[in-house]
């Protein structure tokens, strides 16, 4: 079965005749004795698959009894190591992670939470939770259920079990009993019944939802997102909303993400990383397109002049070229 971690509109590829023992000791060159080279590594694990990195990592201990990412760790510093880091985790271990570290300390990063639970397939999520008991012997869940509260809380538990249905058959009657269902439990009635938007929103298929929400539009006038945004309120709005921007358009949902992460002052690297990491053999290169679309200028232009030195030559392998 094919990894659910790889799609058709990715910048990263197998690499041809690859080597993992070829590539192990490149890197174990580029990195012991003084200085490091950079360039070696760069060219290596950012042309290199998911897969194809992990035979590498598999390599590098049997041959040197070594982690690499310990001595990647231990060799490089700042945004450039968080990257070269995050291209040797597997991805369910680095959402896990990227997970762990949304909720650690004080307040939680809501948006990165919203982010990863909304764009990640059940399949995936059921592959980082198992990775987050795996790395931190907690469940995900009593994690989401200590840092979270209400209905917020209530639809990221569903989320993070990985319930969300994935076929892709479309049934016709369902979206628009659901429809109504959702226009009842909202717009139609004083209050709002906020466990109909969580069991729909967080249960149904994408393509299932994107039918229901062309029947919401029939039934009240209204688009789906103008009656959370006038019913709902705080992080459930905002954990719906993204779910509708993922049905609707999931690359240009990250490719939002993606601008917030690199306009204004200072950059947001763990979200570039993330979204560059995880997206670049699934549909970074649809992502890439929207990006344009929304913002009249390249997303390689954008991490041009936000970034800079080996970290941003490695972004821009990763983003695979200039639309």
């Amino acid at each position: 079965m094919a990894s659910p971690w790889v799609g058709q509109r990715g910048t990263v590829r197998d690499y041809p005749g690859f080597s993992p023992s070829v590539d192990a000791e490149a890197i174990r060159k580029a990195i012991k004795g003084i200085g490091t080279d950079e360039k070696t590594l760069i060219s290596i694990l950012a042309e290199r698959s998911s897969a194809q990195r992990q035979l590498i990592v598999k390599e590098y201990q049997a041959a040197y009894g070594k982690e690499l990412k310990d001595d990647l760790k231990g060799d490089l510093s700042g945004h450039f190591e968080h990257l070269m880091v995050a291209l040797v985790t597997p991805p369910a271990v680095f959402d896990a992670k990227q997970l762990k570290k949304s909720m650690k300390g004080t307040g939680t990063d809501e948006a990165t939470l919203i982010e990863i639970l909304t764009t990640r397939t059940s399949r995936q999520m059921k592959e980082i939770y198992q990775a987050y008991y795996t790395v931190y012997e907690k469940s995900l869940g009593d994690d989401i259920s200590s840092e979270t509260s209400g209905d917020f809380r209530k639809a990221l538990l569903i989320l993070a079990n990985g319930r969300r249905d994935e076929s892709l058959k479309v049934d016709e009657h369902l979206a628009k009993k659901d429809a109504q269902i959702l226009y009842n439990a909202g717009e139609n009635k004083w209050g709002t019944d906020e466990d109909q938007f969580t069991e729909i929103l967080c249960l149904r298929s994408f393509s299932q939802l994107k039918l229901t929400f062309d029947e919401y539009r029939n039934i009240s006038q209204k688009d789906i997102e103008d009656s959370i945004k006038g019913e709902l309120s705080g992080h459930f709005e905002d954990l719906l909303l993204a779910i509708v921007g993922c049905v609707r358009n999931m690359p240009a949902f990250l490719a939002g993400r993606l601008h917030q992460a690199l306009k204004g002052a200072g950059t947001d690297e763990f979200t570039l990383n993330r979204i560059m990491v995880s997206r670049s053999e699934i549909d970074l290169l649809d992502i890439r397109a929207e990006f344009k679309k929304q913002y009249g200028y390249s997303l390689h232009s954008a991490i041009q002049s936000d970034t800079s030195g080996d970290y941003e030559a490695t972004l821009l392998k990763i983003c695979g070229g200039d639309d």
